[in-house]
């Protein structure tokens, strides 16, 4: 099938071993394929085979898919390896982890080109936790957690295909710190759109409107509000519906 224009999906959840749900089947619904090429990107995750493996059943052997696997990392990969994976795939799914040391190893290699160049021509990109910071301006994240015991969250530059802050697992706490509170200081701290998403949550955009799409009935995805000095979080519309992406992007305050 041919590619939809301009697709991705960006959610903040958990690829659960061997399994599959919602936002796997809308995944693979947007991709307009009846078997469409995956391209696993486990980067965040140091290239971890376990989390490549699990991919591999979830989106091979269960949902026959034909799956592919980017390895940027402690390998000497060909710039045309990259372009010829990344270009061809009708899917681009980013593995959770490190998003700091992604973004780096992306941007030394040239993969955040390539991924912008995939969005334009089409490609679904979607993935998880990691992933739902990587498309965005900026994301919220615990990255400084794999080299310290005394970290604090930090702004992840993105690819910035949605120009806007993001904070995935929002519902969820990292070492005893309330990701939510975390997050509204960040946002009180800067200036722009700001949107949270719940685990087992994701937003998919789509030229210019965009849908929440959940796993799980609680699961949510939030635009946020400076007002008067404090964050208000309205729930985005989750009713299967696509809305105008202006209600994020130009969210004001």
């Amino acid at each position: 099938g041919a590619h939809h224009a301009q697709n991705r999906s960006i959610g903040g959840g958990v690829l659960r071993e061997g399994e599959f749900d919602a936002m796997d089947r809308f995944i693979l619904d947007f991709s307009g394929a009846a078997k469409p090429r995956v391209l696993f990107v486990p980067t965040a995750s140091s290239d971890a085979e376990e989390y490549v493996d699990a991919f591999d059943e979830a989106y091979g052997r269960k949902l026959g898919c034909d799956v592919d696997v980017l390895y940027p990392l402690g390998r000497d990969p060909s710039a045309d390896e990259f372009v010829a994976k990344v270009l061809s795939a009708y899917i681009v799914y980013v593995g959770g982890g490190n998003t700091l040391k992604m973004m780096r190893r992306w941007r030394r290699l040239g993969i955040d080109r390539l991924m912008t160049q995939a969005w334009d021509k089409g490609t679904v990109l979607c993935g998880v936790s990691a992933d739902a910071i990587c498309w965005f301006s900026h994301g919220h994240s615990d990255s400084m957690s794999s080299y310290s015991d005394d970290w604090n969250y930090l702004a992840v530059k993105g690819v910035g295909l949605v120009d806007a802050l993001t904070c995935p697992h929002y519902d969820s706490d990292t070492g005893g710190v309330p990701r939510r509170q975390d997050f509204h200081e960040m946002v009180l701290k800067r200036s722009g759109p700001a949107v949270a998403i719940d685990n087992d949550c994701a937003i998919a955009f789509r030229d210019d409107s965009y849908q929440v799409v959940s796993a799980r009935p609680c699961a949510g995805a939030y635009r946020l509000r400076r007002e008067h000095g404090t964050i208000v979080g309205e729930p985005l519309p989750n009713d299967g519906e696509w809305s105008p992406i202006s209600q994020i992007l130009n969210a004001g305050g």
